[in-house]
């Protein structure tokens, strides 16, 4: 039996004295009502109503029962106003800052659209964690390796001018005798300064003979593609979307497959399965995940 819809019927029909006019008050069919005082009845094994007459009288045990009956209902009232905020309420949400603005709009348009009220803080790949621990956020897309992801970015070597098809090799940038200009940098964004991305890629940079100083980590995105967008013509290692974003060439690099990793990490796996089954296809875009990236050159 539904308690409350059960007591709101009666609480409705008690104040207007009528099962017709309770019943349209209290939106239901006058059948409905009906069927809803009668299960209340029987479920406390007394009458509610005496219907010897033509407008309904509460009997003694109607007026006993009553009050507790309203507060019910009020109660009921309170809990679906207290839902209805709380699933209004901003969903803390700390995401990678290598994405678009215009990524970041079509996540929250999606996010509204599957009743998500997402309030995205953007920072970089060491802080998101904490800030789950620490509850400043509700979730977090953190860096993991691409074997426990849910999700995987592909990265590659974008530059300035076309490299021709095929993949860029490290080995090519190793300085020659000959070669009387600055060495070519390869440049990672703080969202690659992960031990699973820049480990690798300088292990790679020394086995094929390239200068400690031709690899940095730098302070923003902005920064890194400057100098790959400046006169020395660097390569900025990144994903094809991000590529794509900077009217990049991107192409893999040769040596090895690269790729960013990310799973939702939350104080409570709820929050965390919510945002899987419901983001997943959305949240892949805005990372410009396999199979979701393009625009790159």
């Amino acid at each position: 039996m539904d308690l409350v819809g059960a007591c709101r019927a009666f609480v409705s029909v008690s104040d207007r004295g009528s099962f017709t006019i309770g019943a349209a008050a209290a939106r239901m069919a006058q059948s409905v009502a009906s069927r809803r005082v009668a299960a209340l009845e029987k479920h406390f094994g007394e009458q509610l109503f005496e219907r010897s007459s033509r407008q309904v009288t509460l009997t003694p045990f109607g007026r006993e029962m009553l009050p507790v009956s309203r507060r019910l209902v009020r109660l009921a009232d309170r809990m679906e106003e207290e839902a209805a905020q709380a699933r209004r309420a901003p969903f803390r949400l700390a995401l990678p800052q290598a994405c678009s603005t215009a990524g970041l709009a079509r996540l929250i348009a999606d996010a509204r659209r599957h009743g998500i009220a997402l309030a995205p803080r953007a920072v970089p790949p060491a802080e998101r964690a904490e800030l789950v621990r620490t509850h400043e956020v509700r979730a977090a897309l953190v860096a993991v390796p691409p074997g426990e992801a849910v999700w995987t970015v592909p990265l590659g070597l974008a530059t300035a001018r076309d490299p021709g098809p095929g993949p860029v090799h490290l080995e090519t940038l190793r300085p020659g005798r000959t070669d009387d200009g600055p060495p070519r940098c390869v440049r990672l964004q703080p969202e690659d300064d992960v031990p699973h991305v820049r480990d690798r890629v300088t292990r790679l940079c020394d086995a094929v003979g390239l200068m400690p100083a031709q690899l940095s980590v730098a302070t923003d995105l902005a920064s890194a593609a400057a100098g790959v967008l400046g006169p020395d013509g660097g390569l900025l290692l990144c994903s094809p979307a991000q590529a794509g974003e900077l009217d990049l060439y991107w192409r893999p690099v040769g040596e090895l497959a690269l790729a960013r990793g990310y799973c939702v990490d939350a104080a409570a796996e709820t929050d965390a399965a919510r945002l899987r089954t419901r983001l997943g296809p959305a949240l892949a875009r805005y990372l410009g995940a396999a199979g979701e990236h393009g625009g790159a050159r």
